[in-house]
């Protein structure tokens, strides 16, 4: 009976989110009334121009002319025809070509003739964004069936808070970003850990230990950039911040290291408090021994995944500098420099988390030993 009422909740569940999937992507693909901007359904396309370019090293490209005619979706002259002008190039660095479909945000003017004309401003992508959200969504509860959903509430709930931080940060001062950054990696830690294994003490000691470690890890990370006052960093890519690059930096570093430890964290206590659950009678050596085992095997994939996570951002200024005969040398002190500091620095809180993990949750289960 529990059973069947309980498969009974799940497919309301599944239900009401499926229609509320379908209510969401049909609201977007036809939400053009709630934007202020002209938004412009494009309905066709003529390739009339096509120029070849060169650049100061003799890089070839190619430039093409796109006759477009739209229709525009809202405003005051919804339904008229307007005519568009875009350019692009193969290299589609800075523009892309557009097909029969696409929604545009478009600037609107009058020719000579007095015909509606325009210019393109910006793509409409709020659709592929929700149709990819859900996508995301409905995999994550597929896999991680009640887990999954709450880590998607809380990748929800964390969204919301970063957006809060970021726009209490705006309207202070440079020198609350760190202390910002800190409140909201501690409600990040709480949220995500609470949420997606509950409240117990596994989860306590997961929680505890992330803020011990990426303490650490921050307080390292700064003393040594003091101590080498930033030298051999890079912060070029940081050029059009109107902030402090290495008060921008750290707090970057700080957020980037945070899901790297906790993930340590909770694999290293939900390990040792499995172990203990399926046999209390097992001696403290053996966690010992058993915990460290499973730390190593997940300290060298994941210090690999940080490492590739931060590389592959500066994959394409590397294509780019390498296409415009840049030496080898200032291509990668210029686009690695920053990604290799944050990667040690995530490397070093991943290796941190395996001994503080292992210890803590020793000292629990001693504790709950002790109580009997």
């Amino acid at each position: 009976m529990n059973s069947l009422l309980f498969f009974k909740r799940r497919s309301v569940w599944i239900l009401a989110l499926f229609l509320l999937a379908i209510a969401s992507v049909l609201f977007v693909f036809n939400n053009y009334s709630f934007y202020d901007r002209p938004i412009a359904t494009i309905l066709e396309t003529t390739t009339y121009d096509e120029e070849p370019i060169f650049d100061q090293f003799d890089n070839e490209d190619r430039i093409y002319t796109q006759a477009i005619v739209a229709e525009l979706r809202n405003g005051e002259q919804e339904g008229e025809m307007i005519e568009l002008t875009n350019q692009y190039s193969d290299s589609g660095a800075y523009d892309h070509s557009f097909s029969p479909g696409n929604d545009v945000f478009v600037f609107l003017e009058s020719n000579e003739e007095e015909r509606l004309s325009g210019t393109i401003v910006d793509v409409k992508r709020d659709h592929y964004l929700v149709l990819v959200g859900w996508f995301f969504l409905f995999i994550l509860m597929a896999v991680g069936k009640k887990q999954g959903f709450y880590s998607a509430i809380s990748l929800g709930v964390n969204g919301l808070i970063l957006s809060f931080a970021l726009d209490l940060y705006i309207q202070t001062s440079n020198d609350w970003l760190l202390p910002i950054s800190a409140v909201s990696a501690v409600l990040f830690t709480v949220v995500t850990l609470l949420l997606v294994n509950g409240a117990n003490e596994k989860t306590y000691t997961a929680i505890l230990s992330t803020l011990i470690v990426t303490a650490i890890t921050m307080a390292l990370a700064y003393l040594v950039l003091t101590l080498l006052d930033g030298q051999g960093l890079r912060f070029e890519e940081m050029q059009f911040l109107t902030r402090p690059y290495d008060t921008v930096f750290m707090a970057g570093v700080l957020i980037g290291i945070l899901g790297a430890v906790m993930d340590v964290s909770i694999t290293m206590s939900a390990s040792i408090f499995g172990m203990y659950e399926e046999n209390e009678a097992i001696d403290e050596s053996t966690l010992k021994t058993s915990g460290l085992e499973i730390g190593r095997d997940v300290m060298g994939a994941m210090i690999n995944i940080m490492f590739f996570a931060y590389i592959s951002g500066a994959i394409p200024s590397i294509l780019l500098y390498f296409r415009n005969h840049a030496p080898l040398d200032f291509i990668l002190s210029l686009n690695l420099s920053l990604e290799i500091a944050r990667a040690l620095v995530a490397g070093i809180g991943i290796v941190l988390a395996i001994p503080v993990g292992l210890y803590l949750s020793i000292f629990f289960v001693r504790r709950r030993r002790a109580r009997g």
